[in-house]
């Protein structure tokens, strides 16, 4: 992978935290979410990061690409950058 989605960047830029409220407990907590699963466990850990990517789309977040590796390099990408790729996947919508 050489470029992916600093989910504690959009997190922070999104709900307009600060960089220390961006751990991960910290950001299931605010959005009224438990850990689940064990705690440092890979698996578990990227499920409930994909609990809070859902969550921030239902928000209304736009995810994009955030960071990238160039030439050996850890770089920030700008958000007003143009998108990439194919467009960010939509919510299914559920009828009651």
């Amino acid at each position: 992978a050489k470029k992916w989605i600093n989910i504690r960047k959009s997190y922070g830029n999104f709900y307009k935290v600060p960089r220390n409220q961006t751990k991960l407990t910290i950001m299931l907590e605010k959005l009224g979410m438990n850990y689940d699963g064990r705690p440092h466990s890979g698996l578990d850990d990227s499920k409930n990061i994909a609990r809070i990517a859902i969550r921030m789309l239902q928000d209304g977040c736009d995810l994009r690409v955030n960071e990238k590796i160039h030439g050996g390099q850890l770089m920030t990408v700008s958000s007003s950058a143009p998108l990439e790729g194919a467009p960010a996947p939509q919510m299914p919508r559920y009828r009651n």
